[in-house]
């Protein structure tokens, strides 16, 4: 494997970062997923965008997109894959140990991996942790991250690939590394990002491309939404067939299918939608 790091392509095994880079130390630094389709990112653009927003919101210089671009076409060219999880790091750099920075200037890191397609269908387990939706880094993709994988790290305990969060006001939110959709009387839903859900990449494209709507919706909407699906960047739309202890029946459903279905056939068409 070769990896970008600040300003170069190494090996793997020359691939380096500072101890004391603030990222490593304290959690300060945002970063993004791209899926990669034989050689290609898809929705770049949009990820990059993103990039630039949670870097305002932490207070990081904004990152040069021509350099994170050039660093993401290098990899993605010395790490050939059909299917790819690349993923752009950004940091606070090298700091002194606490809380403030340090004048050294930012981090880049983007690497590459193979990924495999996900299975049409998951479980989901409710975790009783909630999100802050009005706290300092809402909305913001950082790299501080411990809270999602204790929670994964629930969710395998039972069996499930996710674990969903309500938010402080008992609405439905998010899951650790997804968006949630839901059906309702045949209609289509998702928390609007006010709930304090990312605004996720796949989620955008997903709302325009089926209408579906931004609903505050209570956290108990899972125990009687009549079909349920996950999306992000590697499960584009993934249909859920248990919550909990709760089997949603049939599998796939008809609203969910029609979902996939228009997802694939746009994202096939336009790789930078």
């Amino acid at each position: 494997m070769r990896i970008w790091v600040n300003g170069e392509l190494r090996d793997a095994e020359d691939a380096r970062v500072s101890v004391l880079d603030h990222g490593l130390t304290v959690g300060d630094g945002i970063f993004e997923t791209v899926k990669t389709v034989d050689g290609r990112p898809f929705a770049l653009t949009r990820h990059l965008d993103r990039l630039t927003r949670s870097a305002r919101g932490l207070g990081l210089p904004a990152p040069d997109l021509d350099e994170v671009r050039r660093a993401c076409a290098d990899v993605i060219d010395a790490n050939p894959t059909a299917l790819g999880r690349l993923r752009i790091t950004y940091t606070g750099g090298l700091s002194p140990l606490g809380s403030d920075r340090g004048d050294a200037g930012p981090g880049l890191v983007v690497a590459l991996g193979e990924a495999a397609r996900r299975p049409d269908t998951t479980a989901v387990i409710t975790v009783p942790w909630t999100r802050n939706e009005r706290g300092a880094l809402t909305g913001l993709k950082t790299t501080s991250y411990a809270e999602n994988v204790v929670a994964l790290a629930r969710a395998h305990e039972y069996g499930a690939s996710e674990a969903l969060f309500a938010n402080t006001a008992g609405q439905l939110c998010e899951g650790t590394g997804s968006n949630v959709f839901v059906v309702l009387d045949g209609r289509l839903h998702t928390p609007p990002v006010a709930s304090g859900c990312l605004a996720g990449i796949t989620r955008a494209l997903a709302v325009e491309w089926t209408g579906a709507q931004e609903t505050e919706l209570p956290f108990d909407v899972l125990e009687r939404a009549e079909e349920i699906f996950l999306t992000s960047t590697l499960r584009d739309v993934q249909a859920v067939d248990r919550v909990d202890g709760r089997e949603l029946p049939g599998g796939v459903g008809p609203v969910t299918a029609k979902a996939m279905r228009i997802f694939d056939e746009r994202a096939g068409n336009d790789l930078d939608p």
